[in-house]
This record gives structure tokens, sequence and C-alpha cells, in this order.
């Protein structure tokens, strides 16, 4: 009786181990592996920053906006939703993945775009509005793009973080807004 309660004991230790061990594989290396390879962690914009950071670029009808980590699509969805075009860039492939999801589940295929690469190599210069949810140890080098690659007049909306140079226009709600 004695022998059978520890084997028990030691086969529940282990599979209570394996259950956690396959629950941080399967649900959150998708999530923070990107941040020790090439940038920042996911982390999803609440509804109301998400009006917040829309309502920054103004009116979207027309307007090509591009979303630098572009996460599961929300933001994509609510700009293609006010008329823009958007493009995302992405690049964790589950996070791409569940954005064409949300694109489609929304109707929007034609209207937003995401993409499965680094933003760093991607030429900003034909977008209208940038948005922007990035970490501390990456504004000052995405300020120097973005100051040689926009066109004068195009807006940059951040979450949370903010440039060390560029002055902010416009600050609500922990989103920043500046014009080049």
């Amino acid at each position: 009786m004695y022998m059978s309660t520890i084997l028990l004991l030691i086969l529940l230790i282990v599979f209570s181990t394996l259950f956690v061990a396959c629950f941080f594989i399967f649900f959150f290396m998708p999530i923070i592996l990107p941040y020790f390879f090439w940038g920042a962690i996911y982390v999803p914009t609440a509804k109301n920053r998400i009006d917040t950071i829309v309502s920054f670029a103004e009116n979207c009808r027309g307007l090509k906006v591009a979303d630098l980590g572009s996460g599961d699509g929300r933001l994509l969805v609510a700009f293609a939703k006010k008329g823009a075009v958007v493009f995302g860039y992405e690049i964790n492939p589950f996070l791409v993945s569940k954005s064409r999801k949300n694109i489609i589940k929304e109707g929007l295929e034609n209207k937003a775009f995401v993409f499965n690469k680094s933003f760093w190599h991607q030429d900003l210069s034909g977008f209208d509005v940038i948005v922007v949810y990035g970490m501390v140890h990456v504004m000052g080098r995405l300020e120097k793009k973005m100051q040689r690659e926009l066109k004068n007049g195009a807006r940059v909306v951040s979450h949370a973080f903010v440039f060390p140079h560029w002055n902010c226009v416009k600050k609500e709600n922990n989103i920043y807004l500046y014009i080049k």
C-alpha cells in the first residue's frame, strides 16, 4: 500500500510537470520567443487605446497606414474599417496567422495585409501614417529610420514609448502623435 502511494505521487508530479512544460511551450513560447531574437514581446492593444490611435490618424479614408509589429492584427482591422489601406509587419508567424484569420473574419482582405517580415527592411516612404508599439531599446533607431524615410506631413502614432529626440505634438491615453 505504501509503495503504491509513493508511485502514485511520483506519477502525479511527473505528469503535472509535463503538463506545465507543454502549456508553456505551446502557449507562451510563440509569444515571447521573438523577443529573445528580434525585438518586442506581444502585448495586445486595449480597445480604448485602439480608438485613440485611430483618431490620431484623423480622417482615415484613403490613407496608407503601416503597423510596425502588428501583433494579432487588431489595429489593421480598426484602420481598414475606417477606410484606410493597412499593411502590418510582424515577425512572429503565429501572430501573422492570427492576424490573417482576423482580417478574413472581418471581410477586409482587400484593405488589410500582413507580412511575416521585419519592418527594419521595409521602405516606409510611401505611408501616410505609421503606428508602433515599440520598446525603449528600438525607439532611437526607429526614430532615425523614420526621419530618413518618411515624407513631410506623415503621422507617427506611438503607443506607450516615446522617441528620444522627436517632439510629440499630441498625447492622450499614453498614445503619442508625431508629425514629420
